[in-house]
């Protein structure tokens, strides 16, 4: 049945409840707001409580309003990252990595999933490239891993969102029936470029209006100052020809650079509300998938789930990492923790917006895949930690070199 507004509240406020109770306990565990919400979205779908029609505009516009704060929130705390100390590593993980990544999914995709073209099977490898490491947040966060590991992932989950879009928007292009590569490609470029034209120009406007404001702005506004520069952003460029997307995360970047004291107190405001839109998106994610089903091979799934997690982000991350002076535990780390989370999830839901030949077997898949990091990264981030700690802990006991500064890594 469906859903009406007391009952749709009833959910939300209950999931938002135990989550928030249940925080401490869930630390360090596998279960997290994103599980849960995951859960109870199949949970529901499946004992028919509640109904999700995938060609419904509110649930791809609920999807692209997360996307949007997770890139203006990812956007404004890029510039304070590339100030820190270990900046090598994460440019070999974004300018290396990344792109291998892409085109080992996009084999492995292709070769699995015979019904899919090539354009589909490199757009469920984009869809699939961007890390989110706030599904791991035990590793991010404890300091008993090296500074340079957390940076790393800290600041790859960062960029890859944005710089993985327009891959995602080029190859969904070229998978939508009765495109023209070169006409997409042009017409993608120049969207990017305007939406970009666009963010920096808003982005240094804001920074700068916000040290004239007589009297200035409280700090308890700052955060809804800096998401509502971002949303504008994003209109302007998607009412005129730009690319809102790539707008709202370049403006976040400009802002960031341009005043630094929104960043700093942006933070806890991001993450309050993007909790809030994550337990929505997630929740009807999860319902989705029920959705939506799936029809191909199980054991193809299986062995692409397991390629991707396995196989093409550690090997990717590994083969960026040749030649580094970078502990071997710790490039073993980094390559292991490529957690698919929020930005895939939002990428799938927009391929299912479009007229995309197999777009329900690329969310099907992209959405296996998704449920599945979520559940073997958050497993092992505990164990990942102290594994870590033991590692460089022997390695400064036997003698041998300790954590070297990023700006000798690259």
């Amino acid at each position: 049945m469906d859903v009406g507004f007391g009952e749709a509240l009833l959910i939300v406020g209950g999931l938002l409840t135990v989550a928030a109770a249940l925080s401490g306990v869930m630390r360090g565990t596998v279960l997290s707001i994103s599980v849960l919400s995951v859960g109870l979205g199949i949970a529901l779908a499946l004992t028919d409580v509640v109904t999700i029609d995938v060609s419904d505009e509110g649930v791809f516009e609920l999807a692209e309003l997360a996307l949007i704060l997770t890139l203006i929130s990812d956007g404004l705390v890029v510039e304070r990252e590339l100030l820190a100390m270990h900046w090598g590593p994460p440019a070999r993980a974004l300018v290396v990595a990344m792109p291998i990544t892409l085109g080992l999914i996009g084999l492995g995709a292709a070769g699995l999933f015979p019904d899919l073209s090539w354009a589909e099977a490199f757009l469920l490898a984009a869809v699939l490239t961007p890390t989110d490491p706030v599904v791991t947040s035990t590793v991010v966060t404890a300091q008993r891993v090296p500074a340079v590991v957390r940076h790393t992932l800290n600041l790859e989950s960062g960029l890859n969102d944005g710089l993985a879009l327009p891959f995602v928007l080029f190859f969904l292009a070229l998978a939508t029936p009765g495109s023209d590569a070169g006409t997409e490609a042009a017409e993608l470029a120049g969207e990017a470029a305007f939406g970009a034209f666009v963010g920096i120009v808003l982005g240094l406007a804001a920074g700068r209006l916000h040290r004239l404001v007589p009297g200035g702005i409280t700090s308890r506004y700052e955060g809804i100052y800096a998401l509502g520069v971002g949303l504008v952003a994003f209109g302007v460029a998607d009412v005129t020809f730009g690319n809102g997307l790539i707008a709202a995360f370049v403006c976040g970047i400009t802002l960031g650079i341009s005043e630094h004291d929104i960043t700093e107190r942006f933070v806890d405001f991001a993450e309050n509300v993007s909790a809030i839109f994550q337990v929505l998106t997630f929740f009807v994610f999860g319902a989705i998938i029920v959705a939506t089903g799936y029809d191909a091979s199980v054991w193809a799934l299986v062995a692409f789930v397991s390629f991707a997690l396995l196989v093409a982000r550690p090997l990717a991350v590994l083969v960026s990492f040749a030649g580094t002076r970078l502990p071997r535990p710790q490039r073993l780390f980094i390559a292991w923790f490529g957690p698919k989370g929020v930005a895939s999830m939002l990428f799938a839901l927009l391929v299912l917006d479009e007229a995309v030949t197999n777009g329900s077997l690329v969310f099907d898949v992209a959405a296996f895949t998704i449920v599945a990091s979520i559940i073997v990264h958050g497993l092992s981030d505990t164990v990942g930690a102290r594994w870590i700690e033991r590692r460089m802990q022997e390695r400064e006991e036997s003698g041998e070199a300790g954590e070297v500064p990023g700006r000798l890594l690259g």
